[in-house]
């Protein structure tokens, strides 16, 4: 009792700074980075200590997100997606069925909720948004994306967790005329359209960030990177970038006026310069040794940090020269968040690392293996008042990391 309590305090205090802001995937900025403060900066040995798993998830890669003292995140049971809705000290407060999930290929939920204000945002694996009433789970409204926008899936299912600022949800149906759309959230209306590049969707969770008061929104899809005026969805630029299967699972990270992309299967990416206004960009560099599929990557203190897919390392690039610093194989590719220092680093072989965050080397601190729940180790961890959540097919665990 006297941890639950507190649990809910160190919740609460942490709570308020966020409370008005989108509760997302990877984090508060959607970059990777967690704004946590005090966390361990060595392990017990056997790893943290697990403050609870919750088993009953069904099958699923979404990550967790934590909004006002709750966990949310989504899984399948029978072919059927639910939303979760968890108390930070492990017990279920709701599951609401929301329809048909992907079973095709890699069963299981894909894209992350997105936590808004008094509701909550889910994008299934065929292309259907829907949006809950967050305290009951009540569905407020739903879209069939690919029917009302002119669009089909990709091959193995719509991965994007959708963007919320304000009064605005963008999504990316790829349609040919609606390729990327932007939505009021409240109701689920047409805001605006853009054809962009009329291709179809390619896994992408978009990037929203302003550049010199403008707001723009960046995704990939299929062969091209393309960067939108998010108050209009005038297409500003476009960046050639196919790849093998045309996956792009990973957010681009922007910084200080530079954009970093980057994909899988041998392809790598680059570093692009926006204009003034943001209505251009220039090629900085190119790399093809960061090829993450869908780990995704963090920018510290000048350095990019993540793994390979053709590449199978841990490594290091340099943000202003995209030179590699160092490569890795002391645990196998997987995604990657930051917090206080330090990388985690979570492989697809179930190895959760502490990493400290330096360019002088893959520098391993603590090493765990993550034995609850099944299937594919892919979803990405977070962290949230000191607990890191990691998604492991039918299990959600909380290690305590401060």
């Amino acid at each position: 009792m006297i941890r639950v309590i507190c649990m809910i305090i160190g919740t609460a205090v942490t709570m308020l700074s966020y409370a008005q802001d989108p509760s997302r995937w990877r984090g508060p900025s959607g970059d990777g980075i967690y704004p946590e403060t005090g966390l361990l900066e060595q392990w017990p040995e056997g790893g943290p200590e697990i403050l609870w798993t919750f088993e009953g998830l069904g099958q699923g890669f979404s990550s967790a997100v934590a909004h006002n003292g709750f966990i949310y995140t989504t899984g399948m049971i029978d072919g059927t997606g639910y939303l979760f809705k968890i108390w930070i000290y492990g017990d279920l407060a709701f599951k609401k069925p929301y329809g048909p999930e992907f079973t095709e290929s890699w069963y299981g939920t894909r894209g992350s909720p997105v936590v808004a204000g008094d509701r909550v945002y889910v994008m299934s694996g065929h292309g259907k948004l829907v949006c809950f009433n967050r305290t009951n789970g009540n569905i407020l409204w739903s879209k069939d994306l690919f029917r009302e926008f002119d669009a089909k899936n990709i091959q193995w299912g719509i991965n994007e967790t959708v963007v919320v600022d304000g009064d605005i949800v963008y999504a990316t149906p790829g349609g040919r005329t609606h390729n990327v759309v932007a939505l009021d959230r409240h109701s689920g209306d047409l805001v605006w359209s853009s054809r962009g590049k009329g291709e179809l969707s390619a896994y992408c969770t978009p990037l929203l960030f302003e550049h010199n008061g403008r707001k723009i929104l960046a995704t990939h899809t299929a062969s091209h990177l393309i960067g939108l005026d998010a108050s209009t969805g005038e297409m500003l630029w476009s960046q050639h970038h196919p790849n093998q299967h045309a996956v792009h699972a990973n957010t681009p990270i922007y910084h200080d006026g530079e954009l970093f992309y980057f994909s899988g299967y041998g392809k790598g990416g680059g570093k692009l310069r926006l204009s003034g206004d943001g209505s251009s960009v220039s090629t900085v560099w190119t790399t093809e040794k960061m090829d993450s599929r869908m780990g995704g990557a963090v920018l510290v203190d000048g350095y990019i940090y993540g793994s390979g897919d053709t590449n199978r390392e841990w490594m290091c690039l340099d943000w202003e020269t995209g030179k590699q610093v160092y490569a890795s194989t002391d645990i196998t590719k997987g995604p990657v968040i930051y917090a206080d220092g330090m990388l985690y680093c979570y492989s697809e072989r179930g190895e959760l690392a502490l990493v400290k965050a330096t360019p002088e080397g893959f520098q391993l601190v603590s090493e765990t293996q993550v034995t609850r729940g099944d299937a594919q180790h892919w979803a990405h961890p977070m962290i949230h008042a000191g607990v890191l959540y990691v998604r492991h097919g039918d299990a959600l665990i909380a290690y305590k990391v401060k």
